[in-house]
């Protein structure tokens, strides 16, 4: 159970945005076409580069292209040079004006398709899959992460027979729509085959449960806020979330 459905497609329009922004009903099929020969285009060009996602917007005849990466430096290229041959075979495949963002990942070990790169890149090196996936899922809980579930599948190890393997390490509430679950999937191209990879990070819960946790998120976002503000945020907190003081029996009682 839990695992029928994409854990980003699932969230949607909830917690989660599209990595494609743009409507055009009646060019829709094209631009689709368009947006995955741009990602394979920067899959190819920029394959040790540590991209996780790429955010296609466009408005009109402008297009932009966010580049979410680990590691901006390779992407930039010396100078610049990179991102600008990049923009120009975007320009030239789509015939649009295109702008091109670098955007850092500042922890990697928080992403699920580089936790994923990066355990593959370790398969193809044949280092011993549990070992690779236990590594993986420390750095990923050290890193402030509430739960990760790695699971592994084809000839593991040379074996003749391919089966799947899988760890877990705290939380993975696939089914709540509150919880914050990133997903990455990667194949490995080993010696004996391809062997899958694929990667679920519980990262936290979009809500808060009660008062104290609603005056940590106010003060957390809001750095210059008043204690009266903060108070009065609270008291706006339904009566039956509110938790309810019992009073304790006297011992002469």
């Amino acid at each position: 159970m839990g695992q029928k459905a994409h854990p980003r497609g699932l969230r949607l329009g909830y917690i989660v945005d599209w990595q494609s922004r743009w409507f055009a009903p009646r060019q829709m099929p094209d631009l689709i076409g368009e947006d995955f020969k741009i990602r394979s285009l920067i899959k190819n060009a920029f394959r040790q580069a540590a991209v996780s996602s790429v955010v296609i917007e466009r408005a009109g005849s402008y297009l932009r292209v966010n580049i979410h990466t680990a590691r901006p430096g390779v992407v930039i290229g010396k100078r610049g040079a990179d991102i600008e041959a990049l923009r120009t075979q975007i320009e030239s495949l789509t015939g649009r004006k295109t702008f091109v963002n670098v955007m850092e990942i500042k922890e990697p070990e928080l992403d699920a398709k580089l936790v994923a790169e990066a355990i593959a890149s370790q398969l193809e090196k044949r280092i011993a899959y549990r070992r690779a996936m236990r590594r993986a899922m420390e750095r990923t809980m050290q890193a402030g992460a509430l739960g990760i579930k790695v699971r592994v599948g084809g000839r593991l190890n040379g074996s003749e027979i391919a089966r799947t393997e899988w760890l877990r390490e705290g939380r993975i509430p696939l089914h709540t729509y509150s919880a914050d679950i990133d997903y990455g999937a990667v194949e490995a191209m080993t010696v004996a085959g391809l062997i899958g990879v694929k990667v679920w990070i519980f990262k936290k819960l979009l809500f808060v449960k009660n008062p104290k946790e609603l005056l940590k998120f106010v003060k957390k976002d809001s750095p210059v806020l008043t204690a009266g503000h903060a108070e009065a945020q609270a008291a706006a907190v339904p009566a039956e979330q509110k938790p309810v003081a019992q009073e304790t029996p006297r011992a002469d009682a």
